[in-house]
């Protein structure tokens, strides 16, 4: 990948994975704590607070962890299950949207700094390539935006 090739991936996946980010913390930050944790009458269905706790843990994982080797602890199960202060959480978000940019930058100069860190069901953590697990992370925000966005409109059907 030259210079330019490089420039322009760090561009996209910072770009596209903050504007994720910034949606997902716009819609969670609306929220009251019980509108934040409530599961929609859906088989399967998770609360605003688990989608977005996932949506930390994975990037947390995969950008962190795997990528930038800081060994983050997650507890991916539980992230489903998680419940809280729906403000705290938009912090954590924040903390994601600034350190993010330096993972990506990570990514693309050095590679992976630890492929043996834990906390995926997916066996391709320990051969995926760099730029393989940015789209990962921008594809995961893309879809759990939208899941919060539809879980958002359920509750707020149920409210009325």
């Amino acid at each position: 990948m030259t210079g330019t090739e490089a420039d322009e991936v760090y561009q996209a996946v910072v770009a596209i994975a903050d504007e994720s980010l910034v949606h997902l913390r716009e819609i969670l930050s609306r929220m009251s704590y019980e509108q934040a944790n409530t599961v929609p009458a859906l088989p399967g269905a998770n609360s605003p607070y688990a989608i977005v706790t996932h949506c930390v843990g994975m990037t947390d994982y995969w950008g962190g962890s795997l990528i930038a080797g800081l060994r983050i602890p997650r507890d991916r199960d539980a992230e489903f299950d998680a419940h809280g202060d729906p403000q705290q959480l938009c912090d954590e978000v924040e903390r994601l949207r600034r350190r993010l940019p330096e993972w990506v930058k990570i990514a693309l100069t050095e590679g992976v700094r630890d492929r043996t860190a834990t906390g995926t069901n997916r066996s391709d953590a320990q051969t995926a390539s760099p730029t393989w697990m940015l789209v990962h992370i921008v594809r995961e925000l893309s879809q759990h935006l939208g899941q919060l966005e539809i879980t958002r409109d359920l509750l707020s059907a149920d409210d009325h």
